[in-house]
């Protein structure tokens, strides 16, 4: 009589080792004088799913050497299985197909599989098994939450980190100096409007390795950057994020941040057009945006902006444009915050050479140790040490290493000069919102638009009307030459109601009154 032997071993439960297993069945092979055909070790497998290496090559074995194999012989019944429905239905494919009896070591070798006693007993061990499986899961799962309750990163190191083992139960990350900037460059890029597509173009060519189509996507949503471990909602708990243990790569308020951008950019339909820069931004009085689109006229095609509850009404493009800019030059900065601006973009830019300077010199150290092993591998060939293949094999591979660190490291290399002269133009003190959005991408135009108008702003007969606008530039609104472009509505709510006026206006005067009465005595105990 012939058999195949199965040994499993769980990366959960380590207390069965295959040596062991083996030795056992084995000696139980021995003892009932049954020939060993071949043996089938999974290491490390889980026991719910057959989806096995091993387990998968000893059925096609079965195949093969069809009527030469009458039994499948394990240690246990749950080291051939822990999922009690998915393993009677295997043993019974197994007996009808192939004439192959699941016999454990434990089990006498003429076992009745068709006595129902025999059944029950084994149905019996694989519900404990099951049992036992479940018990484990729901230990791992509390394991790995308890974990990050405590703000311990499991898994893969993302982008950006690396894995370290401090001991042998101590897994963490730690921040990537080489990779770190590209992350820090994806989440400001996405803040001041640069589309995913243009920053993934650019990332790319700095040493980025993700190229699929939500990669930059993938690397804004991922809290562990600000140092956060995201804990799933459950029946009990809602979703909560923790203080991971890590150290952040960029700050948690710049995280939030951009997560406000993402979901509100993922709410707009209209897609950009560098055509069409006011679509989508741009609302009709009756409150949808307006689209945009060509028009065919006797000679050429017009551009038209247009609302789709009133259809007839075309709005010429370029004269909506040319009041748009015309409105643009006239906001401007006032001079101290120019000079914040400068300040702000001098620290950014310090920050930007600091950050690309470690970046040139970790990759400059790994073309040195590259430069090192070819030199070693030349010294070995010389010698006699290796091969002429093994040393054109290993010198080619570093070559190839070295090349694509040297073209990141041109790509890469700062400019200076254009550093110096941004700053030049905003210390001149001629930088306005016009220059800005001239010289913006479509999506940073949108961008620019809902800082100044909180998303806001309204084309009515000629003129740009708003109930917001930003509260660094009001200055603005004292100019003359803005009132015929630009008109400020008091908000619907407040403009509609005349006694909420007066109700406020009320709450303003007894607010002052009370504070004048505190102040006076506030003062007056002082003096005693």
């Amino acid at each position: 009589m012939n058999a195949v032997c199965y040994l499993r071993l769980s990366t959960k439960d380590q207390s069965k080792s295959l040596e062991y297993q083996e030795t056992i069945v084995r000696d139980y092979c021995k003892r009932n004088k049954l020939k060993i055909l071949e043996v089938f070790r999974d290491n490390g497998e889980s026991s719910y799913t057959f989806k096995r290496n091993s387990y998968l090559a000893l059925e096609d074995f079965i195949k093969k050497h069809r009527r030469k194999c009458q039994y499948l012989v394990v240690l246990d019944h749950d080291r051939f299985s822990r999922n009690l429905p998915e393993a009677l239905i295997k043993i019974a494919e197994l007996e009808r197909k192939y004439d192959v009896k699941v016999i454990s070591t434990n089990e006498p070798i003429n076992l009745d599989t068709s006595d129902s006693d025999v059944f029950m007993k084994r149905a019996f061990e694989y519900l404990i098994a099951h049992r036992e499986l479940l018990t484990i899961k729901n230990r791992t799962r509390l394991g790995i939450l308890n974990a990050k309750e405590k703000g311990r990163f499991l898994g893969k190191a993302p982008f950006g980190y690396s894995n370290i083992k401090k001991s042998k139960d101590d897994h963490t990350i730690e921040i990537n100096q080489s990779q770190s900037f590209i992350v820090k460059k994806i989440f400001y890029d996405y803040e001041i409007g640069i589309p995913q597509h243009l920053i993934q173009k650019e990332v790319l060519a700095l040493g980025f390795k993700n190229r699929g189509n939500s990669s930059i996507n993938d690397i804004l949503r991922n809290c562990v950057y600000a140092g956060l471990i995201k804990i799933n909602a459950s029946k009990n708990s809602p979703e909560k994020h923790v203080k991971a243990l890590h150290e952040p790569i960029i700050q948690e308020e710049d995280f939030w941040r951009v997560q406000k951008l993402l979901d509100s950019r993922s709410r707009q339909q209209t897609r950009a057009h560098e055509e069409f820069p006011l679509r989508g931004v741009i609302k009709c009085p009756c409150g949808h945006n307006l689209t945009a689109g060509w028009t065919k006229g006797s000679r050429k095609y017009y551009l038209y902006y247009k609302c789709v509850n009133h259809p007839g009404t075309n709005i010429p493009g370029n004269t909506m444009h040319q009041k748009f800019e015309e409105l643009l030059k006239k906001i401007t900065f006032q001079k101290y915050q120019v000079e914040l601006l400068n300040n702000s973009l001098s620290k950014i830019s310090s920050r930007l050479l600091k950050e690309r300077q470690n970046i040139h010199s970790e990759k400059t150290r790994l073309v040195r140790i590259l430069n090192e092993k070819i030199l070693r591998l030349e010294q070995k060939f010389i010698t006699d040490q290796i091969s002429i293949s093994v040393y054109h094999k290993w010198k080619e591979v570093f070559k190839s290493e070295r090349d694509q660190i040297e073209n990141r490291l041109q790509k890469s290399a700062v400019n200076k000069a254009d550093i110096e002269k941004t700053l030049k133009k905003f210390s001149s003190g001629r930088f306005n919102l016009y220059r800005i959005y001239t010289r913006s991408e479509v999506l940073q135009k949108q961008t620019l638009i809902r800082i100044i108008f909180n998303d806001g702003l309204t084309w009515d007969r000629d003129l740009f009307t708003s109930c917001h606008f930003n509260s660094l530039l009001q200055f603005n609104l004292q100019k003359k030459s803005l009132k015929h472009l630009l008109l400020i509505k008091p908000p619907h709510n407040v403009a509609s109601n005349p006694n909420q006026i007066e109700m406020r206006r009320a709450l303003r005067k007894s607010t002052r009154e009370e504070a004048d009465i505190s102040f006076k005595q506030m003062k007056s105990s002082l003096n005693r």
